[in-house]
């Protein structure tokens, strides 16, 4: 990465820019000048072998970047408190060197009981095991239950993905079950906003 590039976090936060802080990472908005770092982490197999939808073409990336993702996200924020159906697609941003290291989203999830909103990520190959990712899936929670109506969030692993499923029981998720979803076995997990507020009193 050149150093030029890289801004500090107070540089990050001046802009006019949708973010979430965490402690070693931010989560970011989606931004037209993510394209090339977005799609490279969808070459790494160990992304896409999971997430297969992920996959396309960079000119398929940049379309879908400027209208689906950055619209989605207009969308939601500006129906925050009052969220329905819209989908947030946030990057995991390191804040040493602002480089764009995986994304953490949420949406409906149409194969998994009402109400069935769901948290979704990745991060790149080189960043794992670092407890980037819990710090990610976290912040979101935390917003998502604090600013908005959300009262419920999901989340499914894949029953072989050791990572991903750890990630959702250092969050807090409760394991309801298996399911099938397209051939594939996942664990299916739930989160109560409640059930985390319960928790937070105890300690």
């Amino acid at each position: 990465m050149s150093k030029s590039k890289v801004m500090n976090y107070e540089e990050i936060t001046s802009k006019n820019v949708f973010i979430i802080n965490c402690k070693d990472i931010i989560l970011r908005e989606f931004r037209l000048e993510d394209l090339d770092e977005l799609y490279a982490l969808t070459l790494q197999p160990e992304i896409t072998d999971f997430l297969p939808d992920w996959k396309a073409t960079k000119e398929q990336r940049k379309e879908w970047l400027i209208n689906f993702h950055i619209r989605s996200n207009k969308e939601f924020l500006e129906a925050v408190p009052n969220i329905q159906d819209q989908l947030l697609f946030l990057g995991i941003i390191l804040k040493e060197t602002n480089e764009f290291i995986g994304w953490c989203c949420s949406g409906l999830k149409d194969e998994l009981p009402s109400p069935n909103r769901e948290i979704a990520y990745a991060i790149s190959k080189n960043y794992r095991c670092k407890g980037y990712t819990t710090q990610a899936v976290q912040g979101l929670i935390k917003y998502l239950f604090e600013n908005t109506n959300i009262e419920v969030l999901n989340a499914i692993a894949l029953t072989h993905n050791i990572s991903s499923n750890r990630v959702i029981q250092k969050c807090g998720f409760s394991y309801i079950s298996s399911i099938e979803i397209e051939s594939e076995e996942f664990y299916y997990y739930k989160l109560s906003k409640n059930e985390r507020s319960n928790r937070h009193k105890e300690y």
